[in-house]
């Protein structure tokens, strides 16, 4: 049973705890420990003390007179009060005139010391120290106690012989990097089969690829197999606020190692403290990482990989990194981690479905396909929907139309149910749809057509209609981009050929038209304007793509026109093909307005039918009145 951990109190209940204690103290313990013990005496003797001269003060409260005698050290006594009118003349006779002061306390000096010194300072040393403990907190430290006292110490996370149990046969799509992974760990495993060869295994290796893709995952298998201690620590826990520190901790993560070895080190984000050196010397964050950065070059050098010390790197980022990182001798291997491709996605989806309860019904090969272009981590999400979709539905198993649905849900969104459209908008987005659809029917070397939807979904979509190509496709060919672009011109065109009107539901479709018509005149050398030149740069691959223009302003200026030709010449070829099929534009449109949701075999079953059947032209009926059905 997992132990439940109680929270931790604020610091103003332990003030308050010090301050009762220190009020008890003051209140009942002092006036015990500070008040002097008396004598008791008859009062005889108290009057003969008097005319003897051995009393130096007096005090009356009440009916008891407190006295002390003139002695080093004094001596206290106390008698009972009698009715003596005579007692201040005898007083004043004895010279005893202060007989109303108050009588000095009889107090120890360790007490006093105690007292007056010790047990203020402890009070304010324990306020103290909660107080600096809750700042440094707030800090992002770990307290007076612990961030105070441990710059320089580096945070890393130890996994001893991998309490994760991840194993490569956890990790589904990569198997490349696998295979590559592999020598690494039959390195830890047999070092002298490398050592009698003399060839040395690579001190690091760089996991390079896009968010999601499973590098972390893989490192910990590699942990796994080896069964060996796994050190793992972001970059970004390199940097401090103070100048020196992330080298510190550098220095000390090492030292740890060595201590463990044979073990892996593992820095996710290696790209924080990573990046490539101006050589500007810059002050303050960037002079900390660049000195973190030298620390990490200097010990990787410095260390002998012979003990078994590997260090594994990930990033996404691998175009920012500084060359002296990727030299020979320091992250000798790459190793791409890559967007899985079918038959990956096929085994991810398999693995992450082990935990699941699947239907008999399940075809993997169908989501796959559908999931073109996901990372394992989205794969995993879309099981994830799929299971909940089956709960919500009061079901014990998953189906397969809960994971199409899943797909949908990480691609589009959930559907939003109390998003009504007007009678209107849903027609024009149901002609809007059918328009990228036919299209895509009507050419060759497109992908085919698996479903059209006009439901609205949370990621702002009114409707979208899904291709999903047969077979895994890694070329494109200038011919296909044509044909995709006049695709996503379909729906404009169907909307103002119908309502001779537009509308902004062609935003998406207007951005990634123009975006593939760029990348053919820039960077894939399909114009004979500019041929195999390259225009356009591309950065960060891994996390979107972003593309700098490296040309002459006037170049520019061409660039641009020639993609607008480039999208106006598909725009025109869509724009004959849903001319000279309007009878099946106009009946499709009504049939997905009727049932909102269609798959690609209805979609082409009823294309194929609309060539058989006929009908008036729809041409001549007006599109915002309901038509009997065609396939009723």
């Amino acid at each position: 049973m997992e132990e439940i951990k109680t929270p931790k109190k604020p610091i103003l209940y332990y003030a308050l705890i010090v301050l009762t204690i220190m009020l008890i103290l003051n209140f009942f313990l002092l006036p015990k420990l500070t008040q002097p013990s008396y004598e008791e005496v008859s009062y005889g003797k108290f009057l003969e003390m008097v005319e003897s001269g051995e009393i130096s003060e007096v005090q009356i409260d009440g009916d008891v007179i407190y006295f002390k005698d003139g002695g080093d050290p004094a001596k206290f006594y106390r008698t009972g009060l009698m009715d003596d009118p005579e007692l201040v003349n005898r007083l004043e006779s004895a010279g005893i005139t202060e007989y109303y002061s108050t009588i000095v306390e009889q107090t120890s000096p360790l007490v006093t010391f105690l007292v007056g010194w010790v047990l203020p300072l402890v009070f304010f040393v324990v306020v103290g120290r909660l107080l600096m403990n809750s700042l440094m907190k707030r800090m992002g430290g770990d307290g007076f106690g612990g961030n105070m006292m441990t710059f320089g110490k580096s945070n890393a996370k130890v996994y001893v012989q991998s309490t994760d149990g991840i194993r490569f046969a956890d990790v589904a799509g990569e198997d490349e990097a696998k295979e590559l992974l592999t020598e690494i760990v039959d390195y830890l495993h047999n070092p002298q089969r490398y050592a009698e060869i003399g060839a040395n295994i690579p001190k690091g290796a760089l996991l390079v690829g896009p968010p999601g893709t499973g590098k972390t995952l893989l490192a910990k298998a590699v942990a796994g197999e080896a069964n060996v201690p796994f050190f793992s620590i972001s970059g970004s826990e390199f940097v401090e606020m103070f100048v020196g520190m992330g080298a510190a901790k550098v220095r000390d993560l090492f030292k740890q190692a060595n201590e463990k070895a044979p073990c892996i080190i593992f820095i996710d984000e290696i790209d924080t403290i990573g990046k490539k050196r101006d050589g500007v010397g810059a002050i303050g964050g960037n002079d900390e990482r660049e000195q973190t950065l030298n620390q990490l070059l200097a010990e990787m050098d410095g260390f002998n990989a012979s003990k078994g010390v590997i260090i594994l790197g990930a990033t996404n980022r691998p175009d920012s990194l500084d060359p002296a990182l990727l030299r020979p001798g320091r992250f000798d291997r790459r190793i791409p981690v890559e967007l899985p491709d079918l038959q990956g996605r096929i085994d991810i989806l398999k693995v992450h479905a082990r935990k699941v309860k699947m239907g008999d019904n399940v075809d993997f090969s169908v989501i796959a396909k559908m999931a073109v272009g996901a990372s394992g981590a989205e794969l995993a999400n879309m099981i994830n929907e799929a299971a909940l979709r089956a709960v919500r539905n009061g079901r014990k198993y998953v189906t397969q139309n809960d994971l199409e649905e899943s797909v949908e849900v990480v691609i589009a969104g959930y559907q939003k149910k109390n998003a009504i459209l007007s009678d209107n908008e849903k027609r024009i987005v149901a002609y809007h749809e059918i328009g990228h659809a036919l299209v895509a029917a009507l050419q060759t070397n497109s992908a085919p057509v698996t479903k059209i939807t006009i439901i609205p979904r949370t990621s702002g979509a009114l409707g979208y209609t899904m291709q999903v190509d047969e077979d895994e496709h890694n070329l494109m060919s200038k011919t296909e981009i044509e044909n995709k672009i006049a695709t996503l011109t379909g729906g404009r065109i169907a909307e103002d050929l119908i309502f001779h009107s537009i509308t902004t539901g062609a935003s998406n479709d207007i951005e990634q038209a123009t975006k593939l018509a760029r990348a053919m005149v820039t960077r894939f050398g399909m114009t004979e304007e500019f041929g195999m030149v390259a225009l356009e740069t591309v950065t960060n691959q891994y996390l979107g793509g972003d593309t700098s223009l490296a040309c002459s302003p006037e170049t520019s200026t061409k660039i641009d026109e020639l993609v607008v030709k480039v999208v106006r010449t598909q725009y025109e070829k869509a724009e004959g093909l849903l001319r000279s099929h309007m009878r099946e534009l106009n009946a499709l449109a009504q049939f997905l307005y009727e049932h909102e949701t269609i798959t690609g075999e209805e979609f082409m079953g009823l294309l194929n039918q609309l060539t058989t059947v006929d009908v008036k032209p729809a041409a001549e009926e007006s599109p915002l009145t309901p038509t009997p059905s065609l396939f009723d």
